[in-house]
């Protein structure tokens, strides 16, 4: 999985959010200009996470968008979600039991990358706008080993 622009931006731009002012709206502008993002494509995303019920928007002056849940409730995998990327690691459609390959099977590294997929979604479907804010994402449950430990020790 190739995490594009869209979803961090669109990940940026809720924790931005999140931060100002509860009770007030805040302009797209504010956002866009704070976290260096063009505003028509923060427009873009904003659209799809309302649509998606992760935001509402305000109208007239003073008008802009809140949260629509607390930040201990919004969860990065459903922004990313939200703003329609892809949380596979496989090349098949979700919609196909058969498989990728030729005859419609499954290649044999089929399950190490579903597996990939799976274990990234639940990483990311456990950390909430308020970790990342609290800055607790890598002292998180979800992430329990440094990446410069090895998995196994070998015993001689």
């Amino acid at each position: 999985m190739m995490l594009t622009t869209k979803g961090r931006y669109a990940v940026m731009a809720m924790v931005d959010l999140a931060t100002q002012v509860q009770g007030r709206p805040v302009a797209l502008a504010e956002i866009a200009e704070r976290q260096e993002i063009a505003l028509p494509y923060l427009e873009q995303i904003f659209a799809k996470l309302r649509r998606n019920g992760l935001v509402h928007s305000v109208r007239g002056p003073g008008g802009g968008y809140m949260l629509t849940r607390g930040i201990e409730n919004t969860w990065v995998s459903d922004i990313i979600l939200a703003v329609e990327e892809s949380i596979k690691m496989t090349r098949c459609e979700k919609s196909s039991a058969a498989g990728c390959m030729t005859p419609k099977t499954r290649c044999l590294t089929h399950d190490l990358w579903e597996g990939l997929g799976n274990q990234i979604y639940n990483y990311l479907r456990s950390i909430s706008l308020k970790d990342v804010i609290d800055r607790q994402v890598l002292e998180h449950p979800a992430f329990t080993r440094r990446i410069d430990e090895p998995l196994l020790s070998i015993v001689n």
